[in-house]
């Protein structure tokens, strides 16, 4: 058995625009790293937390990684193991990016590996969603299923749990770029209008059953049109600067399709090629810059692998 072992768990893009709470993917960066190591002292203890700028609590039953460490070792019999956690945060907080989740994940998938894989990573999703329960307070699946599993994920129920990876084409790329704008989580869930009338949950069902059928088919142009979203992004958008002439620009340099990330700030066009993302990250981060806004622009393959042990 192992006795320490540092682990990378990468961000993800959630709802994929039309998917609120049922589509995510994973890109291979950003990300978190969590190093864990096995002690002979009884007890979880979170040691440091780097890169949060002191917003995340050490109290080990407070942050997500040790609360939701504790809670698998009373799953698999062992309440009582030592273990001892440093969190690496590779990220930015609140980005929309699933922060919460790519620490979790990667303190979930650690503490798995060392405990000898007794869960499969997809049995370890529960696990994950109640980290992101205690994070936002709400456990929702589309940042941690693909995070942990790789790829495109949907769930399509969360009672009975129904996690599905599918498949996508192998030259899809991603461009994000996170405007360094505040827009908490548990506030941006709470804008989300409680009725829907129904010609736009026929309308929302529709782009939701497109974008899939886009993916299984390789069918660009199926997603593309497919990623428009009537439901949540027309008040998410409020709160990110300029977003339709962001997502006019991305569009123009050839972008398939583009919306929020999660619950934003960040924003993201799928691609078909690594050099148009590059060209839609730079003019979208000189757009911003021209309005005093700083931000950070990640381009990324869809990973495929979910959390890697690093060493």
């Amino acid at each position: 058995m192992k006795r320490s072992i540092k682990v990378f768990a990468p961000a993800t893009v959630a709802n994929v625009v039309c998917g609120f709470d049922v589509l995510g993917f994973a890109v291979n960066e950003p990300g978190d790293e969590v190093i864990m190591r096995l002690t002979d002292k009884p007890g979880v203890s979170l040691l440091k937390i780097t890169g949060d700028e002191g917003r995340l609590p050490l109290d080990p039953d407070k942050n997500t990684v040790s609360a939701i460490a504790k809670h698998y070792l009373q799953h698999i019999g062992q309440p009582n193991a030592g273990i001892e956690i440093e969190l690496h945060k590779k990220m930015p907080i609140g980005s929309g990016l699933g922060s919460s989740s790519a620490s979790t994940v990667a303190g979930l998938f650690a503490i798995n590996t060392l405990f000898d894989n007794q869960l499969s990573n997809k049995e370890l999703i529960p696990f994950a969603m109640k980290g992101e329960e205690l994070a936002c307070g709400y456990g929702h699946a589309d940042n941690v299923a693909p995070a942990l599993m790789g790829g495109f994920v949907l769930i399509r129920s969360y009672s009975p749990l129904d996690i599905i990876s599918l498949p996508f084409p192998a030259e899809l790329y991603a461009a994000i770029v996170y405007p360094e704008v505040d827009v908490p989580t548990k506030d941006a869930r709470q804008m989300i209008r409680s009725k829907v009338y129904l010609k736009d949950a026929v309308t929302q069902w529709g782009n939701v059953a497109g974008l899939v059928s886009g993916l299984f088919m390789n069918d660009y142009e199926l997603i593309g049109r497919s990623m428009t979203d009537v439901l949540v992004e027309p008040t998410r958008a409020i709160l990110i600067p300029d977003f339709y002439v962001l997502r006019a620009m991305a569009m123009e340099t050839g972008a398939i399709g583009f919306g929020i990330s999660g619950s934003g700030p960040s924003v993201f066009a799928l691609t078909r090629d690594k050099e148009t993302a590059k060209k839609i990250t730079q003019n979208l981060q000189q757009h911003l810059k021209s309005l005093s806004i700083n931000s950070l622009a990640f381009v990324s393959e869809v990973n495929k692998k979910g959390p890697v042990v690093l060493d």
